[in-house]
């Protein structure tokens, strides 16, 4: 591809990024950081270290996104915190000590949140649905 076509690429993906909902954009993280999790087990599998920790350290980049991007007036945000301090804190320790077992056990809690908010954010479309629906149907 070349320099044009890989700029009209990147402006596609961009647009494709502006339009998505921030419920959308929460999941493709959450998808990327479970995606990058099985990578992690997958390379320390084949002791390929490099990749294992290029994966670890995007995984934490990640984990950081989300925790800087809470909106902490909201009670929720509090929890969601402490739970990105433990999952950094266990990311480090799982790079430092190539932990396999650690590592798919944050893999399960990082695929379980993200599960919740996939169905957490289908709820909340469903009911705007409805009101949009409800709303048609008076107006």
């Amino acid at each position: 591809m070349d320099f044009k076509g890989y700029q009209g690429y990147q402006g596609y993906k961009e647009q494709g990024i502006n339009e998505m909902t921030p419920g959308e954009l929460l999941l493709l993280l959450y998808d990327e950081l479970v995606k990058r999790l099985v990578r992690a087990g997958l390379a320390l599998n084949k002791a390929d270290y490099a990749l294992f920790e290029a994966s670890v350290d995007r995984c934490l980049d990640i984990v950081r996104y989300l925790d800087d991007t809470l909106d902490m007036q909201y009670p929720i945000s509090r929890n969601l915190n402490r739970l990105y301090d433990y999952f950094s804190f266990e990311l480090n320790r799982v790079k430092a000590g190539r932990n396999k077992e650690e590592l798919e056990r944050v893999r399960v809690m990082v695929s379980d949140l993200r599960d919740t908010f996939r169905e957490a954010n289908k709820n909340a479309n469903e009911q705007l649905a409805a009101l949009a629906q409800q709303q048609g149907a008076e107006g």
